[in-house]
């Protein structure tokens, strides 16, 4: 087996003394120019490799961040570590990301490999049958930062960032009861995280003040899945009473109800009006366009790994009482303009 290229053989090499060979190739400022070229040609020319571990033990430091999502086949998430990254790849750092596949025990899997891996810093969207905290409570006795986005946990050693998900769902129902719907229905996921029981609370909200009671019929629990909208437009199918206006809490479940309504005959809006969640492209390629909220990923990824960074740079350390709040939008289009359509 070939022999590993040290920093030592190089300084003999060059006759150089091998702290101004590694001076030169971590870029220190007191090495001139072209001694740092002579070195780095040297040490492409050889093969040399830096010896990251070693550098690793003795700063106690892996610069490498690691990401805990739900499902990395998501158009949301992809855009949230699209932003995680542009950040953590400007200040140096590398990402571990691993998928829970909605399972706390899988998540589980995924803190030990990350806390094994000396990972500096944590960012977590739970899954959605998380119970615990205590996965990651190593981490929080290490002094290992953690910070939860979108779905989150609620600890007082822990960041989170979030969208008003509340008023967002206010917002939508609002929306519907303008457009003349009153009896409306909302498609939910699991109540225990954060993201669909704050929407619920908003949906609640705006009946309240519209004077409508809600009862357990009008709102539908899934797995926010396609086949679970595929099941919704089934159960409306069969009701005596048909909603005039839907709310579901994300889009590619909408869009799959919307299709199956469709195919039974119903006319989107007319007959239903549907608002969605997410506004994921899918929901500009249905016919008729899909009325969703605008849910700022880009910039959730990138405004929770500088909320990272500046915790372990100490420039800016986490506010752990208050979670960093974004802006949502509702993005009004066809599927839910009646007025329009009458």
């Amino acid at each position: 087996m070939e022999k590993e290229i040290t920093i030592y053989d190089l300084a003999k090499i060059l006759a150089l003394s091998p702290a101004t060979v590694s001076r030169a190739l971590n870029d220190h400022p007191a090495i001139n120019v072209k001694t740092k070229m002579l070195i780095a040609e040297k040490a492409a020319e050889l093969g040399y490799r830096s010896n990251t571990f070693a550098s690793h033990l003795r700063t106690r430091k892996t610069n490498t961040l690691g990401v805990i999502v739900p499902r990395l086949n998501s158009n949301f998430m992809s855009t949230v570590l699209a932003g995680m990254e542009e950040v953590a790849n400007n200040f140096g750092y590398n990402l571990l990301i691993s998928q829970s596949l909605e399972s706390e025990a899988k998540e589980r899997a995924n803190a030990k490999t990350m806390f094994n891996s000396r990972v500096d810093g944590l960012l977590v969207s739970v899954a959605y049958d998380t119970d615990s905290f205590d996965h990651f409570s190593a981490f929080i006795d290490r002094n290992i930062p953690v910070l939860f986005f979108d779905r989150v946990l609620a600890h007082p050693q822990c960041g989170n960032v979030v969208i008003d998900n509340e008023q967002a769902g206010y917002d939508a129902a609002r929306h519907l009861l303008d457009e003349g719907c009153r009896k409306l229905i909302h498609v939910t996921g699991d109540l225990r995280r954060n993201v669909y029981a704050d929407r619920l609370a908003g949906f609640q909200r705006a009946m309240k003040k519209a004077d409508i009671r809600t009862d357990d019929t009008m709102i539908l629990t899934t797995d926010l899945s396609q086949d679970a909208g595929r099941s919704v437009a089934e159960k409306i199918h069969q009701m005596d009473q048909k909603p005039g206006g839907l709310f579901i809490a994300n889009d590619l479940c909408a869009v799959t109800c919307m299709q199956a309504l469709q195919e039974r005959g119903y006319s989107i809006p007319t007959d239903i009006a549907v608002v969605g969640f997410n506004n994921d492209p899918v929901s500009q390629v249905i016919t008729p366009q899909l009325t969703t909220v605008f849910y700022p990923g880009y910039q959730m990824g990138k405004t929770a790994m500088m909320a990272v960074v500046g915790q372990l740079n100490g420039t800016k350390p986490l506010d752990f009482m208050e979670p960093i709040i974004l802006r949502s939008e509702l993005m009004i289009r066809r599927s839910s303009k009646r007025s329009e359509s009458s």
